[in-house]
């Protein structure tokens, strides 16, 4: 009389298991903000090949919010995956990472991980997370080269 018990404990582990990942949502926190002018751009990716470049990868998830008061950023229907976050504080809000002598950044910057900028902009590597089902919440703290 065990066996249908059994097998209904199997079948339930198997459709368990065969269930599709569900779509999440990634909310980040942006801290350390020098001014509350211009905004914030976020992009998020899977591609190492491409980070920070997010605006090269088209299914990157990408949004711009006020850089003013409490900056949240939210990303909804996100697969679980390897990601990988870069933010610009945009302050002159022209669209682009303004630079000082062609190559320092003159406005701020911030990577998921906190991955480390040294002579360029972080690795893939230093900066990806792994992101499952559910909502995911981190900190991005903004640093400011000049």
């Amino acid at each position: 009389m065990r066996a249908p018990g059994l097998l209904c404990a199997g079948l339930a582990a198997s459709l368990a298991a065969a269930a599709p990942a569900q779509a999440g949502e990634v909310v980040i926190t942006v801290t350390d903000l020098r001014s509350n002018k211009g905004v914030v751009r976020a992009c998020m990716t899977t591609r190492a090949d491409i980070f920070p470049k997010c605006i090269k990868d088209p299914s990157a998830f990408r949004t711009v919010v006020p850089a003013s008061g409490k900056v949240e950023i939210r990303f909804t229907g996100v697969k679980p995956g390897q990601y990988a976050i870069a933010l610009l504080h945009d302050e002159n809000d022209n669209g682009k990472a303004d630079r000082a002598m062609g190559m320092m950044p003159k406005e701020g910057y911030g990577f998921s991980r906190d991955a480390p900028v040294k002579m360029a902009p972080p690795r893939f590597t230093d900066a990806v997370l792994a992101l499952g089902e559910g909502t995911s919440r981190l900190t991005i703290r903004m640093r400011y080269f000049l």
